[in-house]
């Protein structure tokens, strides 16, 4: 599995959403906040103000996530909107993808710790988060997200570098 990150091109929107295919998985990987499911190009070119990678093979597309600083600093880096190919999960790549986001964000930026939200319903992808290294932070209070006419409990997750 050979593949490397590059810089997110707004050529990729059309390819990444559609991996998005349902309601349920869309609110598990935005949170509702690129807005109501299913989004326009233009609603995610949100990405644009953050600081967003695509994951390809040669000139393939296999995942997709930002980057975004929670404070003036960056001391801390928050990852966000990571998503994999439907068909390619399963095999190392969401590991890979973040393993080299990590390597980046503390190699080229200089960031002392990575932070990111899952919701506890994601298992994939929190078992994947913390196959790269995340940790269980424990919050003064948990977030909770009212979706799809239920309450989804986000656990936040970090890395210190």
């Amino acid at each position: 599995m050979e593949f490397r990150l590059r810089s997110y091109n707004e050529n990729d929107a059309d390819t990444i959403l559609s991996w998005i295919s349902d309601e349920r998985d869309f609110y598990k990987w935005s949170a509702g906040v690129l807005g109501d499911y299913p989004i326009s190009r233009e609603q995610f070119g949100f990405v644009n103000n953050l600081m967003a990678f695509t994951a390809v093979n040669d000139d393939e597309l296999i995942g997709f996530f930002t980057m975004r600083r929670p404070t003036e600093n960056f001391d801390e880096l928050r990852f966000g909107f990571i998503v994999v190919d439907p068909e390619k999960r399963g095999n190392g790549y969401g590991k890979g993808m973040l393993q080299l986001g990590i390597k980046y964000a503390q190699e080229i930026i200089g960031a002392k710790k990575i932070s990111l939200g899952v919701f506890e319903n994601n298992e994939s992808a929190y078992y994947c988060y913390k196959s790269v290294g995340f940790k269980d932070t424990v919050l003064d209070e948990t977030e909770i997200y009212t979706v799809l006419g239920e309450e989804w409990k986000c656990l936040e997750l970090e890395i210190i570098l």
